[in-house]
């Protein structure tokens, strides 16, 4: 957690985020007011900390990884908008420029899944990649198809959220099969769960074994494309300087 992320936490009157992120921070935010929703009350937590902020009561929403990223601060705009909310960067509430607004709005980096599983394998986004979640519950199948084939077809490193849960155990197979269409069984793929927490786990397997592989919601799996290599335990994506350089 950055020290920006520290310091909004324990400033903020209030909290608001999913069940399980709340009960990773329980011990730095005591006292506070807490918002916990579980699975699926996604627009019920977010609404209620914009009902918060807008009461005048300063609110942090929590998210896992980055807030922009498959989390968040997406969802809280949209509200806004839908809302017509006057929201400001709370820079120019700092700098105390232009009309007041309604609320005033921070998003505070966090280190993504994709960051830190990559870290954890070695070095497998040094090259061009696309990230691309399985979930279905609010992106159509056919879509999600579509993306997993036109990644696939151009190479990319292709880093996938959400591959599986206790409802959809299907979704994993069927990127896999897609894939499989552009590209060998033997490239290597990184499988990391629980990335930088207590239940982190680490593996490196190949497309044609993803299928067997150990994968829940926790998991961030990491299809290397037709450059990437394994070396002793790491994984990676050369970027081309040994085509150009002498190494």
């Amino acid at each position: 957690m950055s020290p920006r992320a520290h310091t909004v936490l324990r400033e903020a009157e209030s909290i608001a985020g999913y069940t399980t992120y709340i009960d990773l921070i329980r011990p730095m935010i005591q006292g506070k007011k807490i918002i916990s929703t579980g699975m699926k009350k996604e627009v019920d937590r977010v609404s209620a900390a914009i009902g918060l902020a807008k009461a005048g009561e300063s609110c942090a929403l929590v998210s896992s990884g980055d807030p922009g990223i498959y989390a968040m601060a997406g969802l809280a705009l949209e509200i806004c908008a839908k809302q017509d909310i006057h929201v400001m960067p709370i820079a120019s509430f700092s700098e105390g420029a232009g009309a007041p607004a309604d609320l005033y709005v921070e998003v505070v980096p966090g280190i993504p899944a994709l960051c830190s599983g990559a870290a954890l394998l070695g070095a497998p986004l040094t090259h061009d990649f696309a990230a691309i979640s399985l979930s279905d519950l609010l992106t159509p199948w056919e879509t999600i198809e579509r993306r997993l084939a036109a990644a696939a077809s151009a190479d990319f490193v292709i880093v996938l959220y959400n591959p599986k849960s206790k409802k959809r155990r299907d979704q994993l197979v069927r990127a896999q099969e897609i894939i499989l269409r552009h590209r060998d069984g033997g490239t290597p793929v990184g499988i990391v769960s629980s990335a930088m927490r207590q239940a982190q786990k680490v593996e490196i397997t190949t497309l044609d074994r993803l299928h067997g592989a150990d994968v829940t919601m926790l998991t961030t799996v990491f299809i290397g494309s037709t450059a990437s290599v394994t070396y002793k335990d790491f994984m990676f994506t050369p970027r081309g300087y040994g085509a150009k350089y002498e190494l």
